[in-house]
C-alpha cells in the first residue's frame, strides 16, 4: 500500500498541473520537491523495495541481487552518515546554485532532477523508518537526533531564498511570464514553502520515531524485568 502511495504522490507531484508549472514558478517547484522528497520518499521507504526484491527473485536473479546487496556500494550508501550527507548536500546545491536554473532550461536535467529527490529521500527516509534490514540500524534516540539535524538544512535554504532582492536563476527572466506573483515574491513563496512546510514536515517525521522510542523502552523494561524475576527464583 505505502507503494503505490508513493508511486501515486510521485506522479501528482510531476504528471499533474505541479509538474506543468514547475519550471514556471518556483513555489510550485518546491511544492513539487516537497512532495517527492518528504512524502513520496518516506512511503516508498516504508514500502522497503529492495527486501521485496530480494524475496520475489529466484535462481540467478536472486543471487545477483544479494550480491548487489551485500557488495560495498550497497553497504556505504546503508550508511546514515552517508543519507544523511546527501540530503544536507543535495538540498542546497539544487536550490542554491546554478545547477536549479540548468533544470530551467533542460527537460532531461529536470527530470534527473525528480530522480534525484527521490533516491536521496529514500536513503534518507530509510533510516528513520527501518523496515528494510540494516546494518546500521540506529537506536529510536538517534533517530530523533538525526531527524532535528536535518531540520537546519531546510532552515537555511529556505531562509537563503527568503533573503534575496533579486531573481537569482536567469532562466525565469527569459519567461516574460506576465500573470501570478512577481519574481521576486515567487523566490521568496519558495522559501517559505521549504522553510515552514519543510521543517514541519520534518518534525512530523519525529513523532512515529518518539512512538518507536517509547516502544523500545517499554520492551527493554519488560525484558529487565524478566530477568531479575529470573534470578530471584
Amino acid at each position: 500500500m505505502a507503494f503505490f502511495g508513493g508511486l501515486f504522490l510521485t506522479a501528482i507531484s510531476i504528471g499533474s498541473f505541479i509538474g506543468v508549472y514547475d519550471s514556471v514558478l518556483f513555489w510550485d517547484h518546491m511544492t513539487q520537491h516537497l512532495i517527492l522528497v518528504m512524502i513520496a520518499a518516506p512511503l516508498f521507504a516504508l514500502a522497503a523495495p529492495l527486501s521485496l526484491l530480494w524475496s520475489a527473485t529466484t535462481g540467478s536473479a536472486h543471487q545477483w541481487v544479494t550480491q548487489g546487496l551485500r557488495s560495498g556500494v550497497a553497504r556505504f550508501f546503508d550508511m546514515p552518515i552517508t543519507a544523511f550527507a546527501l540530503y544536507a548536500v543535495v538540498i542546497p546545491v539544487t536550490h542554491l546554485t546554478s545547477f536549479y536554473n540548468y533544470t530551467l532550461g533542460n527537460e532531461d536535467i529536470r527530470n534527473l532532477e525528480h530522480v534525484i529527490f527521490l533516491v536521496v529521500g529514500y536513503l534518507f527516509w530509510r533510516q528513520v523508518f527501518p523496515v528494510e534490514h540494516s546494518a546500521h540500524r540506529m537506536h529510536p534516540a538517534l533517530r530523533m537526533g538525526y531527524l532535528f539535524l536535518a531540520i537546519p538544512v531546510d532552515t537555511f535554504v529556505g531562509v537563503s531564498l527568503d533573503s534575496e532582492t533579486h531573481e537569482i536563476f536567469p532562466n525565469y527572466l527569459l519567461l516574460h511570464r506576465t500573470w501570478g506573483p512577481s519574481l521576486v515574491t515567487d523566490l521568496h513563496l519558495g522559501g517559505v514553502i521549504m522553510w515552514v512546510v519543510g521543517d514541519t514536515l520534518m518534525t512530523l517525521g519525529m513523532i512515529p520515531v518518539a512512538v518507536a522510542w517509547l516502544r523500545y523502552e517499554e520492551r527493554k523494561s519488560i525484558r529487565v524485568d524478566r530477568e531479575l524475576d529470573a534470578m530471584a527464583l
